[in-house]
């Protein structure tokens, strides 16, 4: 089995592979999220691993678009406490950094604690546990990495400052992803579905009452642009429940009353 993770090792994603898999998983590294999906539908990866949202930044807006667009199923889901460090080489002190690189959600989710540090400046980068890979092998100095803890004992790099995302409780929920067709799974209790309305007063709030009519409990809406149709908006909905036949009761109504209803996903509630 060979997963694919947005990322090098150290990363997130490599301990949500290491901890959904098995600890010794084969990882392809993929430095853009496009890329890993290639990786995945090309089969050089039998399963993918991919952020969708944080607790602190809010959802993934693109990775939605990439999963909907390449027809990927969701096998299953993981929520990661994600705890940000500031990194850099031994010896320096954070008064010594006069740059942080990382990825820009790891950036966003720490932006309070640079605002006492205004002379620091915050550059994007691709990846977190990347940048201190290169910070370790181009012996950057001057140069602060925002990475995990796993990162800076494999880069050998000194935390300098400790949990400095904004919110101590900060999490990253993930996809489990793969090209497999999708199966009817009774023992699943959540799903995660997309569907467009009419374009009309009303037609959103009645598929709501269907869900709750249903015994369904929506625990995550999201709406995104369809690019081809100006102002016409899909919805990724999240629901969960206790008994199969109401959700699959659910499906039947929502395919007749919703536009280009599909299922991307139905799967075990890890957020009980």
């Amino acid at each position: 089995m060979s997963i694919a993770i947005q990322g090098v090792k150290g990363s997130f994603h490599h301990k949500v592979a290491q901890t959904f898999f098995e600890s010794n998983v084969s990882v392809l590294e993929c430095m853009s999220f496009p890329l890993l999906v290639d990786q995945l539908v090309s089969g050089n990866a039998t399963a993918a691993v991919m952020a969708i949202e944080n607790s602190i930044a809010g959802a993934i807006l693109p990775n939605y678009a990439l999963i909907d667009q390449y027809k990927l199923t969701i096998e299953g889901e993981f929520y990661l406490d994600v705890q940000h460090n500031l990194m850099a080489l031994s010896g320096q002190a954070i008064e010594a950094i006069k740059e942080v690189w990382s990825h820009p959600m790891a950036l966003i989710q720490c932006r309070a604690f640079f605002e006492k540090y205004p002379s620091i400046k915050l550059v994007e980068a691709t990846d977190t546990a990347a940048v201190a890979h290169q910070i370790q092998k181009e012996q950057l100095k001057g140069i602060a990495a925002i990475a995990s803890e796993t990162a800076s004992q494999i880069y050998k790099l000194d935390i300098i400052a400790p949990q400095i995302q904004t919110i101590k409780h900060n999490e990253t929920r993930f996809f489990i992803l793969n090209t497999k067709e999708k199966q009817i799974n009774t023992d699943c209790n959540k799903a995660s579905i997309c569907f467009r309305t009419d374009h009309k007063r009303g037609s959103l709030a009645t598929i709501l009452n269907v869900m709750s009519d249903c015994k369904l409990n929506l625990t995550k809406i999201q709406s995104m642009p369809v690019i081809e149709m100006p102002w016409q908006y899909a919805f990724f909905v999240d629901v969960t429940f206790e008994a199969y036949s109401d959700y699959e009761k659910a499906k039947k109504v929502l395919e007749i009353m919703s536009t280009d209803f599909k299922v991307l996903g139905e799967y075990k509630n890890q957020k009980r």
